[in-house]
């Protein structure tokens, strides 16, 4: 039987879309054909108190903390806000206490912190906002902390990265629960992308470098954008910056934070991926489309950054 129950854990400073994201995709459940009555859900603060979110918003909670017991049938949801230094000591309390008990245990963003301040991601693997990563790992030595992906499923615990994350993992849930088709109406009415794997990086190629400087060096990485099956040497990439090959080479890392051929590959996988994702075309084809030019240069390309041939990729997240 899919899960059928989800309790949400409200507190002062909570991230409003860490709540309201993977509150509207599980809520999404009960209007879909298919979706079995959807889910109930149910939010809980610590003494039952309204709160208000880190971006000023109001939240008035079904009920209290102290009195939530979750249980078989039940995922319990902790979503992201304030850092350690400003951890509510009921909270923690309470989840090192109940928290174990829930079906499933899942967090958004910085949430994970929470996770394990209580101790529930001791000898796991977990995941959690980018720039909360490496305080994680600092902090909580007994918590396998994988600062790339967007979420991480560990058993019955799943964290996810930041913000927008939490919806991705949620959607991941209902597909668990109810089935692909379930989960893709949700994706639709949301407009969202239903099909974003636990592994996918963070950041886009885009995001994970910085932004140039220069509006030349820009223009090129709009460029590389652009057209990932052409020429995108260093040597092609310097003359359409108007630099010799060695300048822009060095110029490029300094200002981006990768090489220029990093940068390229990047650009290129997500390229590639999207088309596995969403479209029919062989890998041969999707390969030349993307610059590799054979379908081997794309494996090893996949098989880097993803962990993964395309091949295996397709039949996992494609249509």
């Amino acid at each position: 039987m899919p899960l059928r129950n989800v309790l949400v854990v409200l507190y002062d400073g909570v991230q409003s879309l860490d709540v309201t994201g993977p509150v509207e995709v599980f809520d999404g459940a009960r209007r879909c054909p298919g979706g079995d009555g959807g889910y109930a859900i149910r939010t809980v603060s610590p003494g039952g108190a309204p709160v208000r979110t880190g971006s000023g918003l109001a939240l008035v909670p079904d009920g209290d903390l102290e009195s939530a017991r979750p249980g078989p049938g039940t995922t319990l949801l902790v979503p992201g806000g304030r850092y350690r230094a400003d951890f509510e000591p009921r909270l923690t309390d309470w989840l090192r206490t109940h928290g174990g008990r829930a079906e499933r245990l899942v967090s958004v963003c910085t949430g994970g912190l929470l996770l394990a301040e209580a101790g529930l991601l001791d000898g796991r693997r977990a995941t959690t906002h980018w720039d909360a990563c490496a305080g994680m790992a600092r902090d909580y030595p007994r918590v396998s902390v994988e600062a790339d992906p967007i979420y991480v499923r560990d058993g019955p615990v799943a964290t996810s990265a930041g913000v927008t994350a939490g919806i991705d993992l949620a959607l991941a849930l209902v597909e668990e629960d109810l089935g692909r088709d379930v989960a893709l109406l949700i994706a639709r009415h949301l407009v969202v992308f239903l099909r974003r794997p636990g592994n996918q990086a963070q950041f886009s190629a885009q995001l994970a470098a910085q932004t140039a400087r220069r509006e030349p060096l820009r223009d090129v990485q709009q460029w590389i954008t652009e057209h990932p099956g052409g020429d995108l040497s260093v040597e092609a990439l310097a003359a359409r910056a108007a630099l010799s090959p060695r300048h822009f080479a060095r110029a490029f890392r300094a200002e981006t934070g990768v090489t220029p051929g990093r940068y390229v590959e990047r650009v290129r996988v997500e390229h590639a991926r999207r088309l596995l994702e969403e479209g029919g075309e062989g890998v041969a084809q999707i390969a030349r489309s993307c610059g590799y030019g054979t379908p081997e240069a794309l494996r090893r390309a996949f098989a880097r950054h993803l962990g993964q041939p395309p091949a295996e990729y397709r039949r996992r997240f494609g249509p």
